[in-house]
């Protein structure tokens, strides 16, 4: 049988590490892209290690999956291991890169809000690298007909957080991609759908202000009394990866318990059932 390989943006923590570890139980070898520091590498070994205990593959960049020689560099590496085969093999690509700037649009010190070269950088790593990334594996003929692709969005796509505007901006971006991508994509019947997951405890979240605010509410009004996990998505990720999803494509689809629907914080929403 053919390898199955998904290439993960943003794959040494959060959402895109919980998903290298579930798809890799269920199979696929990982191309794992990342951007860590020195000192928090060894979290990335531990990522690499477990992939690696599952029986597949583990291949991790680290690089700014933004920078365009970067990208070309990388896929034409990946290119490289493929070459004395006719058919691609990359079979899911994930985008779960959170990286942006985090302030508010309008104060009096210009020193204090967001900038242009920031506002940029914003929407392209966590927004338009997705397509730039598409059209490397498309041009390489890399990805395989019947492919999936999946893009990490959140509520802030269309509501208001504080400071987090330009992230917001990246994310409704992100959500337009995927439906471009999903009609432009369909005649290799590849599907390309973004994932809202409900508030979710990671790093990512933690450099939002007001974070702690953010997760106490979350927890109050989900019905299941917790907070999403990254494992919670990585595993709706994995079960969209089936045959059986191949005609659920160009949506937004909710991963948080219907935390999302429930508007009352307050008394607890869920009774217990008699």
């Amino acid at each position: 049988m053919q390898k199955k390989w998904a290439l993960i943006l943003g794959a040494s923590s959060g959402f895109g590490g919980a998903a290298a570890l579930e798809l890799a139980k269920n199979g696929y070898s990982i191309f794992g892209v990342h951007l860590d520091r020195q000192v928090n590498m060894p979290k990335v070994q531990q990522i690499i290690k477990k992939i690696e205990k599952t029986g597949q593959q583990a291949v991790f960049y680290n690089i700014n999956a933004a920078d365009a020689i970067k990208r070309n560099d990388t896929l034409d590496e990946i290119q490289e291991r493929f070459a004395t085969k006719d058919q691609p093999d990359i079979h899911v690509l994930i985008h779960s890169l959170a990286f942006g700037a985090l302030k508010p649009y309008i104060t009096k010190n210009p020193n204090d809000s967001i900038s242009q070269a920031q506002m940029v950088m914003t929407l392209d790593v966590m927004a338009h690298s997705l397509v730039y990334w598409v059209q490397g594996l498309i041009q390489r003929n890399m990805f395989m007909h019947g492919g999936r692709i999946f893009a990490l969005t959140s509520a802030g796509s269309h509501t208001v957080i504080p400071s987090y505007g330009a992230v917001s901006a990246a994310k409704a971006s992100l959500e337009v991609h995927i439906r471009q991508l999903a009609v432009e994509l369909g005649v290799m019947n590849i599907t390309a759908n973004a994932i809202m997951a409900g508030v979710t405890d990671t790093p990512a979240l933690q450099k939002i202000p007001g974070a702690d605010k953010m997760l106490k509410a979350a927890k109050m009004k989900n019905p299941g009394g917790r907070l999403t996990t990254p494992e919670d998505v990585a595993k709706v990720i994995s079960l969209l990866c089936s045959d059986a999803a191949d005609w659920i494509s160009g949506n937004v689809l909710s991963v948080d318990g219907g935390e999302y629907i429930v508007n009352y914080i307050g008394d607890k929403v869920s009774v217990p059932i008699k």
